[in-house]
């Protein structure tokens, strides 16, 4: 995969930007699907997890920027026996202070 940096298009081979390293130690079944993801695409795996890591980090919200459905979305539905409509129901607000 051909990738744009700066004014002309590279193949991977040469960087016009100064690269750090990073050693990252992965699971056997984890390394092996890098592998052929990268053999599939023709690519190095360094380019395959570079792309990766910028997808990722650029999709996910900051760690500020967490919501508390985020925080608990795996908690929503799980109890039984409460209230069906107590979100859009104005009669359970009854008695609360509005602003």
């Amino acid at each position: 995969m051909l990738a744009y940096y700066g004014i002309a298009w590279q193949n991977g081979a040469y960087y016009p930007v100064i690269m750090r390293t990073i050693s990252v130690k992965l699971p056997d079944e984890l390394h092996s699907q890098l592998a052929r993801e990268a053999k599939a695409r023709r690519v190095t795996k360094s380019s395959l997890v570079r792309e990766s890591l910028v997808k990722c980090l650029h999709e996910q919200p900051s760690a500020g920027a967490v919501s508390c459905y985020d925080l608990a979305r795996d908690l929503a539905g799980t109890l039984k026996g409460l209230l069906k409509d107590l979100a859009g129901n104005p009669k359970y607000m009854e008695g609360f202070v509005k602003f």
